[in-house]
């Protein structure tokens, strides 16, 4: 137990510091933590076998939830509203046609099976919601024409479209699985909004109405409700990647209390979530097998990223009239990741005896889409001139703070007032306001996290978001 825990805390602290070189050079942290995994692995120093595709897909499955549930929780539905149908079909229709397109070419030209083929096409057909973030936020880039907004819906969105179509195609390929096809479509989209949208909708309700003794609380709650997303819908029948990330869009895009520090704690949980998920896609790696499948992942590779893609891409936004230079610069922010090495997992555990080493495959198409790709987007986006250096990629975010003139507020506690008799940490005052003065009869008291407020007592506010706490601009 001790070894495990030094283990993991090394492995933490290596990924942490080692992460800083990676920011710089613009390529996403997950090839470290796969890294890692694969140095700890079987063919690697570590020379720990691991090959149980059950319990990688089960260490998977959590830590895609929150993932997803972050990637929805943490994008500003506001600012992607202009965009917001370019990126509902990008999401849909745009991983349809790259997935079809990439299954036609596996059949015709690398000599699949049809529905091998097709499935390889459906495992890699999303774009990774976890670099594409990374990348923006890290290298502060924010793009011209909405397209950071427009990417992080897609890729954030596009997962459980993929995951539709894997289990669809999994489906032909089972002989035991004797649900009709339409059938399962139809669940997996019915209860996949319904569950998001209302689960979403009543824990928002839930966390304006009720007030926690302890911020930690809240988080804790948040977490039940990202679960509950997931696994309510799974069990239903549904999409659970598309329940937790619609239940994510609500929330953080709801007035709640904390929900910035909400935002904060999510990322880090994501992050750890990520390094959990790399590293264990790692140790399940076989470098040595890699070799048996260089050019046929070559080849997958180049064609989705020079012909699918580009094709869904400018079929698709070549509607709206979006200018060439961004219908490019999306075609190649086609970022393959966690995703799609998630869902061949998934279809490892299946049983259906494949022909193909599809795990290795979809493995090397998401390393050389995250290294390739992910590494030119700030010099392609800043060739194609559509780096936009006047406002800061921050603003798609949810817990970006507006640069507004800081007003002040002065508000009497009155009697029975839910301030009365608590501290000021566990008031629930949002962070971006600020207690500074404390007016206590003829006493200025000093604000402290632990100071308890009283009735009577005049708080001096300063913030620019009153709005948040509608009993202040009564």
């Amino acid at each position: 137990m001790v070894q495990m825990m030094l283990l993991c805390a090394v492995g933490l602290l290596a990924c942490v510091s080692s992460s800083k070189l990676l920011y710089k050079l613009g390529i996403p942290t997950l090839i470290l933590f796969i890294g890692i995994g694969m140095l700890a692995g079987s063919d690697g120093p570590g020379g720990f076998y691991f090959d149980n595709y059950e319990l990688a897909q089960q260490i998977c499955s959590v830590g895609l939830v929150f993932i997803m549930f972050y990637g929805g929780f943490g994008t500003n539905f506001k600012m992607a509203k202009p965009v917001l149908p370019q990126s509902i079909l990008m999401s849909t229709l745009g991983v349809i046609i790259t997935a079809l397109l990439t299954g036609l070419f596996c059949r015709f030209l690398l000599g699949m099976s049809l529905m091998e083929g097709l499935l390889v096409g459906s495992v890699v057909g999303s774009t990774d919601a976890a670099s594409v973030f990374a990348i923006l936020r890290s290298r502060n880039l924010n793009l011209k024409g909405g397209l950071a907004s427009l990417l992080e819906i897609e890729s954030g969105s596009n997962d459980p479209i993929a995951y539709m179509l894997t289990i669809t195609i999994l489906s032909f390929l089972s002989p035991q699985d004797t649900t009709p096809i339409f059938k399962t479509v139809l669940l997996q989209i019915l209860f996949g909004l319904l569950i998001g949208v209302i689960l979403g909708k009543l824990s928002a309700c839930i966390l304006r109405k009720i007030s926690f003794e302890i911020t930690g609380l809240y988080y804790i709650f948040v977490i039940a409700i990202a679960m509950l997303g997931y696994s309510l819908s799974e069990t239903l029948g549904g999409n659970g990647y598309l329940s937790v990330y619609l239940v994510g869009i609500i929330l953080g895009n709801s007035k709640i209390m904390h929900k910035r520090s909400l935002v904060h704690f999510f990322d880090g949980l994501s992050w750890i979530m990520q390094i959990l998920l790399f590293f264990t896609i790692g140790l399940l790696s076989f470098p040595s097998q890699i070799p048996a499948i260089l050019w046929t992942g070559i080849a997958v590779w180049a064609f989705m990223t020079f012909f699918a893609r580009p094709i869904a891409t400018f079929g698709i936004l070549s509607f709206f009239h979006t200018p060439f230079k961004q219908q490019l610069l999306v075609s190649w922010v086609g970022l393959r990741g966690a995703a799609s090495i998630v869902f061949a997992i998934y279809a490892m555990t299946m049983g259906i005896g494949l022909k193909s080493d599809l795990f290795h495959i979809v493995f090397f198409v998401a390393m050389l889409s995250v290294l390739v790709q992910g590494t030119l987007i700030p010099p392609i986006a800043k060739k194609l001139d559509l780096v936009d250096e006047e406002t800061t990629v921050f603003k798609t975010f949810t817990d970006y703070q507006e640069e507004l003139g800081t007003r002040l507020l002065e508000f009497t506690i009155p009697k029975g007032h839910r301030f009365s008799g608590k501290s000021i940490m566990d008031a629930n005052i949002p962070e971006d306001i600020l207690v500074v003065m404390i007016k206590r009869g003829k006493e200025v008291v000093i604000p402290k996290g632990s100071t308890l407020l009283q009735s009577g007592d005049v708080l001096v506010l300063s913030g620019n978001r009153f709005e948040d706490l509608p009993e202040l601009e009564a």
